[in-house]
């Protein structure tokens, strides 16, 4: 039965947003045609450069959300979840794998098919963004910020995780002591971090909200001015993106086939509500209770290690995001005619790593942590508004893979092989 609630609600709030991003498309596109399709005319020009105003304003307020969210994410992760000692020092060796694996494997789709130089698209105007020399050892140096607000003024990826990880490590072990001894003071700090964490969500949800409108913004711009000649670049991207997560499930599967007791089609098959959920809703955090019971009954693996890698590990895994930020990195790069070196690209890696560390629990990640990864390596943030119009699929896929990794973890944690508990060796002696 509907809730009275909802029938209170607007229509297009009734809409699923992938939906109401099809809708804009679509009129966006009609529009773009109505204005030129690539031969405007100059009477429609302030018309259609002003069609840009709303996808520039939510770009700005993403800029704006990245740093506390991530901040925050961090933090939150470090004091509310349960780690044990030596399967965490385990865990976080998997997850960091799985990460850099993810990574270097958008990066080698992306260097070999380079989906970037596939269309053209028009250059931006801040060239001094773009020409912007990147120095790896430098930025290993600066990785210790001046100031302690000065990374979420400066929007520094680095000196942010730095900060980030160093106020939650202090905070989780205060934690401990006053657990130790009985106080309760911590909880009060706790509330407070996990109420602003909700707070920044909450207004992101209203940014997000928006981003229909940014898509029909700039896709009209850009159909009117240039034509349908920038989406096949975009095109690319999209085969090149879904590639690279086909090759990052191959990683996955090959790992559960080496390290885990789990058959991969026993894992396939147990995962697969888990992994149709996450295509559906586009969030981990929304399927991580389908994920854990299908561990559990489906794939039969132990209640450690699936609350290890699935409860816990989700926090901290997102290896899609990961994977899809590199990429969409490079492909700006290519588009630009930017040559990056080995050094750069791994400066892409090393920020992708510490963006996504924070990126659980938030809505829209990749989006959220790319503006960190684009301004860390110097390449210009108003290139995400054209990829906006092609996030909201694969947002869908790279979450599909972040629970698949979450998936994976688990699986190779509850091992290959499993010794019998006292009870169950009894109990096979007596049958004998």
């Amino acid at each position: 039965m509907e809730k009275p609630e909802s029938k209170a609600r607007p229509l297009w709030q009734r809409i699923p947003l992938y939906l109401q991003i099809l809708i804009a498309l679509i009129l966006a596109v009609l529009l773009g045609i109505a204005l030129g399709a690539g031969q405007p005319s100059p009477n429609n020009i302030v018309f259609i450069n002003n069609l840009a105003i709303p996808c520039n304003l939510v770009l700005k307020a993403l800029r704006a959300l990245a740093t506390p969210l991530i901040l925050l994410a961090v933090i939150h992760a470090f004091m509310t979840a349960t780690i044990p000692g030596r399967s965490g020092r385990r865990l976080a060796i998997l997850l960091i794998s799985n990460t850099l694996a993810a990574i270097l494997i958008g990066l080698l789709v992306a260097n070999v098919l380079q989906p970037g130089k596939w269309g053209k698209l028009a250059t931006p105007s801040d060239a001094s963004e773009v020409s912007k020399t990147l120095d790896p050892w430098g930025l290993l140096q600066d990785m210790v910020p001046e100031a302690v607000l000065a990374p979420l003024v400066d929007n520094n990826v680095i000196q942010l995780i730095f900060l980030a990880l160093a106020f939650g490590i202090v905070l989780r072990g205060l934690k401990a002591e006053q657990t130790a001894q009985g106080k309760t003071d911590y909880i009060a700090v706790e509330q407070g971090i996990t109420l602003l964490f909700e707070a920044v969500i909450r207004i992101l949800h209203w940014v997000i909200a928006l981003v229909p409108l940014a898509v029909f913004g700039i896709v009209a711009k850009t159909v009117a001015l240039q034509g349908f000649e920038p989406f096949k670049a975009l095109g690319a991207f999209i085969v090149a993106v879904l590639l690279a997560l086909f090759l990052q499930r191959c990683y996955y599967l090959s790992r559960v086939y080496l390290q885990s007791l789990a058959s991969p089609q026993k894992f396939l098959a147990g995962g697969s509500d888990a992994l149709l959920t996450a295509f559906s809703t586009a969030s981990s955090t929304a399927t991580m209770p389908i994920t854990y019971e299908a561990m559990l009954e489906k794939v039969g693996l132990r209640e450690a290690s699936a609350s290890l890698g699935v409860l816990v590990g989700s926090n901290f895994n997102n290896d899609g995001t990961a994977l899809y930020e590199a990429m969409s990195a490079l492909f700006v790069a290519q588009v630009l005619g930017i040559n990056l070196s080995l050094p750069q690209q791994f400066i892409v890696v090393i920020t992708s790593i510490f963006a996504s560390v924070g990126a659980a629990g938030i809505p829209e990640a990749g989006l959220v942590t790319m503006t960190l990864v684009f301004s860390a390596v110097g390449l210009p943030t108003q290139y995400i508004a054209l990829l906006i119009s092609v996030d909201w699929f694969l947002d869908r896929c790279r979450t599909a893979i972040n629970v698949m990794g979450d998936m994976t973890v688990s699986a190779i944690l509850d091992g290959k092989k499993r010794q019998l508990l006292p009870a169950e060796e009894l109990t096979l002696q007596s049958e004998e």
